[in-house]
């Protein structure tokens, strides 16, 4: 999981300041990355004509005390909705759910750091409640703000991103955006896990990176956005940081006949496209609506 950042900062210590990632990267950098792996994406197909790719921002997402996270909408969500921000479930500040566990309307007064298109900081977003979190499945965290999509976008000019409600495919552009660190990953999607365990948890139909999504701690929470549509498809969570087998930070993947492989150094996300259909008008949760496969409590 990529929560812990004690191992990532001593790495940065260890590695010296010319060594990525930085924690504050300028946003011309940023920019210039994510349109170099845009290119890089548009060149590996030429029989087929390939989407147009966005540069990807910073905007929209925001910096958590240990954790990144992002401003989200659903497709039917309205502008006078009270906003969401989806995070890990192993980012939730009462401590990792237990398998099996799924917290809902759970009171918070979290804060959250608010980013612009730069990188940089410019509103604190308060939470009303946990409204869903689980590690059952799927890593997730969502909480429900005390402002609406209409509030943060009249007052700093940011709008939500939408979270896509249908699956994901293989071959994708994607960002993974890191509030906490102010730093955009780009690469594809290399596959899907049928089941992703590490320690006691067990996900499933994870996203599997190309390596060059070198997420560390920190970037845990983080959207990871497809470049052409610029929609949040899954939520990043983790990687195999030490080649060991299904233990706490080296998930390993299971496939349908139980086979069991590691993909050392290579990070995760979990989908995010069967959201949508649990929260309905209001942006109220309903894990009774049709179409809802969230863990129930």
């Amino acid at each position: 999981m990529r929560k812990p950042l004690v191992a990532a900062l001593f790495a940065l210590v260890i590695a010296g300041p010319g060594v990525a990632p930085a924690v504050a990267a300028p946003a011309p950098a940023a920019a210039s990355t994510s349109t170099s792996a845009s290119a890089s994406a548009v060149k590996a197909d030429t029989k087929a004509a390939a989407p147009t790719l966005q540069a990807v921002s910073l905007a929209g997402t925001v910096a958590l005390s240990n954790c990144s996270g992002s401003v989200i909408r659903f497709p039917n969500s309205a502008d006078s909705d009270p906003a969401l921000v989806l995070s890990n479930g192993h980012c939730l500040e009462t401590g990792f759910p237990e398998p099996g566990e799924v917290i809902v309307d759970q009171a918070s007064s979290r804060t959250f750091g608010l980013l612009n298109s730069a990188g940089t900081r410019v509103a604190t977003l308060r939470a009303s409640k946990v409204a869903y979190s689980t590690m059952t499945d799927t890593d997730v965290t969502i909480y429900q703000l005390t402002s609406t999509y209409t509030t943060i976008k009249n007052s700093y000019g940011i709008s939500a991103l939408t979270v896509q409600d249908t699956h994901p495919t293989v071959g994708t552009a994607i960002t993974v955006a890191s509030g906490y660190w102010k730093r955009l990953y780009n690469c594809s999607i290399d596959g899907f896990a049928y089941r992703l365990k590490e320690g006691d948890w067990t996900w499933k139909d994870s996203i599997r990176y190309t390596s060059a999504c070198n997420t560390i701690g920190g970037t845990s929470g983080s959207p990871v956005i497809d470049q052409a549509t610029g929609k949040v498809v899954a939520v990043n969570n983790t990687g195999n940081e030490d080649g060991e087998t299904c233990t706490v930070n080296n998930p390993c993947e299971v496939d349908a006949s139980g086979n069991v492989t590691i993909h050392p150094g290579i990070n995760y996300a979990e989908e995010t496209y069967q959201i949508p259909a649990c929260f309905t008008t209001g942006n109220k949760l309903n894990l009774s609506a049709s179409g809802c496969t969230l863990p129930k409590p």
